[in-house]
Order: structure tokens, then C-alpha cells, then sequence
């Protein structure tokens, strides 16, 4: 049965954008009308996460893309994501990336970052951030088919930095390995201080009859790392995870489209590129991804959820 994401989008969308407000499971209960113990269960459901686990996991990311783009002090900081007190900032700071609040800004990013791409970078984590864990969400019931008439446009890409995680998986199990590996690849960049610069994607390196190859990943500013650098960064803070590598999107002619609907027939684009491909004598060039554009978070229905979806031709 798919998770009931429309009925506990109003307690998702108030937490997400009040991250310094009163979030608490009963003040989430009483906006979708539902008991504390019914709208634990369907949140933790639907985001992977509990309401709790949700909320510290917003205020603890918006409050490290602050200290690295902002000279609020920490203190400032703590209060602005919703802390109580500089000491609950840093307890929670510390459980999530393995250093104080001082000590990450002090380390500051990951290489240069231009004060135009660190803007960026804050804005992408409060827009990615409560929403890193539903692309490819299901909503509830069937998914209604829409009869699409695709714009497809030749576009001449820039090469993109990114980090990737690859995983070899069943078609039923697309959905939740996208959401665990964009979840930690998110994790992954903050502890490292990696400035994000675009929506997040998953790439489909290799479609089988039974088995597909897929590469998640967020588009970051630039190579994250050096080796100097590697050596001031702590261990990750998650137990597991998928090995995260650094990788591009390459430059070059590639046929894009825009789907518009739910995640369940994205298909149909592919096949609409595909198909244009060959009619126009362009033969794939690279595996093709998908950038999800829309925020669930702020669109309930999925029909207005909109996907890019690029496909490397030559």
C-alpha cells in the first residue's frame, strides 16, 4: 500500500518552513487533524524519518549552511533554526557532523567558493533539505495517467560537477535506494562543507530486463577534496552508506524534456526522447538522468510535479 504522503503533506510543508517555530507531534497533529500516535506512524512512513528526526534534522542543516555563509554568531544561529540554547545547538550539531558549530565554520568549505555560489548553496539546502528523502515518493492510489504531448529541445549542456553513489537494484526497489542515497549523499556533502549547485538527479547508467544500475547524486560547485583536505574531515556519522565518488555530468548536445506528473511515469519521457532521438538520427551518447525540479514539500498533488529529464545524444 503506498504511503499516505497527501494526508501528511500539511505537517511536512509547517515543518519545513518553520524551522524556528512550535513543531512539536502535537502542534503537526492538530494542522492534518489526525492523533499524535496516527500521524507518527504515517509521517515516519512517508519520510523515512520520525516528525522529531525530521525537524532536528532541518534546524541542524540550515544552521550549518548559516555558519558557513553568514557572520551570525553561533549563538544567533542556534536561535534563528529553533534551538532553545547555544549548548542544544552544539549537542545536536556534534551528534550529526562529528565537530562543534565553531569548528565547522572555522574549517569553512570544502575549496573556494565565490559568495554568489554560497548563496546558492544556503538556498539549496533549505530547499533540499525537507524534501531529500520523497523524490520518487508514491502517492496515494493509482498514479493518474496524463496524456503528455513532450517539447523536446536539443540543448548543449555544461560538464557539472557532482557527487554520485552507485546502486544496482530491482525496479521496485528504485524508489527507496533514490531516497536513502540522496539522504546520505546530502549528509555526505555538509559534513564535508561541499557547496551545492543544482537540483538533485539520478542518472540510469544501465537498464536491464531485470536488474538496473543507478547513480543518485547532487551537483556540488566544484571537485570537493583535496587530500589536505580529507585529513581535517571527520568520519561519517551514519552507520552505512554507499560509497560517494566524485563524477561529472558531462557537457555536450543532449535531448531534454520536462515531465509533468508523478514519478511512476517518468517512462513515458524516456520513451518520448527515445523516440525523437531516432527520428531524428541521434544516437545516445551517455546514460540519462532525471533532475527533480519540484519541491514535494511545497506541491501536494504530483501532478505538478515536475521533472527534467536529459539525455545525451551525438
Amino acid at each position: 500500500m503506498n504511503a499516505p504522503f497527501r494526508r501528511v503533506h500539511p505537517a511536512l510543508a509547517f515543518a519545513a518552513t518553520h524551522p524556528d517555530g512550535d513543531v512539536a507531534l502535537t502542534v503537526l497533529s492538530a494542522r492534518v487533524g489526525l492523533s499524535s500516535f496516527h500521524l507518527h506512524r504515517m509521517f515516519t512512513a512517508v519520510a523515512g524519518e520520525t516528525p522529531k528526526q525530521y525537524t532536528l534534522r532541518l534546524r541542524v542543516s540550515q544552521g550549518a549552511a548559516l555558519l558557513l555563509t553568514s557572520d551570525q554568531s553561533v549563538l544567533d544561529v542556534a536561535l534563528s533554526c529553533g534551538f532553545q540554547s547555544h549548548e542544544a545547538f552544539t549537542r545536536a550539531f556534534a551528534r550529526r557532523f562529528g565537530m562543534s558549530p565553531r569548528a565547522y565554520r572555522a574549517r569553512g568549505f570544502a575549496g573556494q567558493v565565490a559568495e554568489p555560489a554560497a548563496a546558492l548553496h544556503a538556498a539549496l539546502v533549505k530547499q533540499v533539505g525537507p524534501c531529500v528523502g520523497l523524490f520518487h515518493v508514491s502517492p496515494d492510489g493509482r498514479p493518474e495517467r496524463i496524456d503528455m504531448t513532450y517539447d523536446i529541445v536539443k540543448k548543449d549542456l555544461v560538464q557539472q560537477p557532482v557527487l554520485v553513489a552507485r546502486r544496482r537494484v530491482k525496479r521496485s526497489e528504485i524508489a527507496a535506494a533514490i531516497t536513502d542515497v540522496l539522504t546520505q549523499i546530502f549528509q555526505y556533502a555538509q559534513e564535508r562543507g561541499i557547496a551545492l549547485a543544482g537540483h538533485p538527479f539520478t542518472r540510469y547508467v544501465d537498464v536491464g530486463a531485470g536488474l538496473l544500475t543507478i547513480e543518485p547524486g547532487m551537483r556540488v560547485v566544484t571537485s570537493p577534496l583535496s587530500p589536505a583536505a580529507i585529513d581535517n574531515v571527520p568520519p561519517p556519522t551514519t552507520s552505512r552508506g554507499p560509497e560517494v565518488v566524485e563524477d561529472v555530468l558531462p557537457g555536450g548536445t543532449a535531448a531534454t524534456t520536462v515531465h509533468a506528473g508523478p514519478y511512476e511515469t517518468l517512462s513515458d519521457a524516456y520513451g518520448a526522447l527515445e523516440a525523437w532521438m531516432e527520428a531524428h538520427q541521434l544516437a545516445s551518447a551517455g546514460a540519462p538522468w532525471e533532475s527533480y525540479i519540484t519541491d514535494p514539500t511545497e506541491h501536494p498533488d504530483p501532478k505538478d510535479w515536475k521533472t527534467e529529464v536529459c539525455w545525451p545524444a551525438r
